[in-house]
């Protein structure tokens, strides 16, 4: 039996033939995720896979609908699989934000859902890291996640000739709409097209740009200016300041195609154009007031960023460490009288943090050597008779016999 079309099998290293994802890859990800996020005072947090469907279509539409693993629960209520966190975040902040000081910095490493046609770098479930500051206005929120952003990817290997943070800001985008006297209503089909604007055929954008007033040579000016607003330019010497200039740049081409931005945007780009965008994420200080039905008005900012084109972008500048078993020591059971005394060191070991494995049946001394060197151990250990341990290091083949009150002490000072 097969997994479905768009989901994945994560197995250990080293990988079957055939297998793309490593569980060993997604652990890794996570925790360089979880080590920089919490270096920047963000805590974690966590919600749901099911939510209210009405939690989706409040704030883009019945349109999402077609995108979303929906069904009608026993209970008769319209649900779907969660399709991205930041309305569950805000949902959580709307009902319990009294309880905490502001700002509040919370992340998150959802599994998320949607059910749509898959292509390179997206496929219908993916984890996803989600970093978010709710209850700070000023732009010094918006530099931090970006700095947080920039360091999350460096904390991969990758430098400033691997990716770039492309800046943008929807209100500018917003007034250079409204100069026509265009309705601020009708802003978001305008959005939508300016987003696409990379993929789309330029002849059925300069169509649709027409029907809201502009042309396509217009808006390709308008970028082509990419003079930072007051609010970017304060966002650019905030980085600065933290020496992260190198990471950034205005580029008017974004502008995030989801209805709640409000403000500052941006998108993490590999350099070399290979792969679609690593991270997005920008303002949304409408969004809690939306999800609460007004009775909490916070202004809110973040940024997500999937495992899935972050791992193919790894492999492709080669910054994945090689995975595979590691054991700190083996133990052997060469005397079967022995194994209870084997037991006991292996719990101790295992007490004192060490990663320890046993034979767990009796098996002939060759094949579990060879066992041990296949799991990658540093040692072996054997107890001989009288409380006597022997201790191998796999790499020299060097020998010594230690009383078992000295074999934690020994391997301490010599563990690497």
């Amino acid at each position: 039996m097969e997994h479905l079309p768009g989901f994945r099998d994560f197995f250990p290293e080293p990988l079957p033939q055939g297998e793309a994802w490593s569980a060993a890859v997604r652990e890794h990800i996570f925790g360089r995720w979880q080590t920089v996020a919490r270096r920047y005072g963000f805590q974690f947090y966590d919600g749901p896979p099911v939510e209210p469907l009405e939690l989706y279509t409040a704030k883009s539409g019945e349109e999402i609908v077609g995108q979303l693993y929906n069904f009608v629960d026993k209970g008769g209520r319209a649900v779907s699989l969660r399709p991205e966190m930041t309305p569950t975040v805000a949902r959580m902040v709307a009902a319990r934000e009294r309880h905490y000081k502001k700002p509040l910095k919370w992340y998150s490493i959802p599994q998320l859902f949607r059910y749509e046609r898959q292509q390179k770098g997206r496929l219908r479930e993916h984890f996803q890291l989600n970093a978010d500051i709710f209850g700070e206005a000023d732009t010094a929120a918006d530099a931090e996640l970006i700095a947080l952003l920039i360091d999350l990817l460096r904390a991969f290997g990758l430098t400033a000739d691997d990716f770039v943070i492309r800046l943008s800001s929807r209100n500018a985008w917003q007034d250079f709409y409204q100069r026509r006297g265009n309705d601020p209503a009708k802003a978001y089909d305008f959005f939508q097209i300016v987003d696409k604007l990379e993929r789309a055929d330029p002849v059925q954008s300069d169509i649709k740009l027409r029907e809201h007033g502009f042309t396509l040579d217009e808006l390709r000016a308008f970028i082509q200016g990419g003079e930072p607003t007051d609010e970017l330019r304060r966002v650019l010497d905030n980085l600065a300041a933290r020496g992260l200039a190198d990471f950034v740049k205005i580029d008017y081409t974004v502008i995030r195609g989801l209805a709640y931005y409000t403000g500052v945007v941006y998108e993490a780009f590999d350099r070399h154009g290979k792969f679609r965008a690593i991270a997005g994420g920008g303002r949304y200080d409408q969004l809690v007031k939306l999800v609460s039905g007004g009775q909490v008005d916070m202004p809110a900012a973040g940024f997500a960023m999937g495992d899935v084109v972050l791992t193919e972008l790894l492999k492709d500048r080669a910054k994945l460490p090689t995975f595979g078993e590691r054991l700190d020591a083996y133990v052997l059971v060469e005397d079967e009288t022995r194994r209870a005394a084997s037991l006991g060191l292996v719990q101790r070991l295992r007490d004192a943090g060490f990663v320890v494995d046993l034979p767990l049946t009796p098996m002939k001394p060759d094949k579990q050597f060879k066992r041990a060197q296949e799991a990658g151990a540093v040692h072996t250990l054997c107890v001989l008779p009288e409380s006597v341990v022997r201790i191998k290091r796999l790499a020299t083949r060097a020998e010594t016999t230690l009383p078992l009150e000295g074999v934690i002490p020994h391997l301490q000072a010599n563990g690497n």
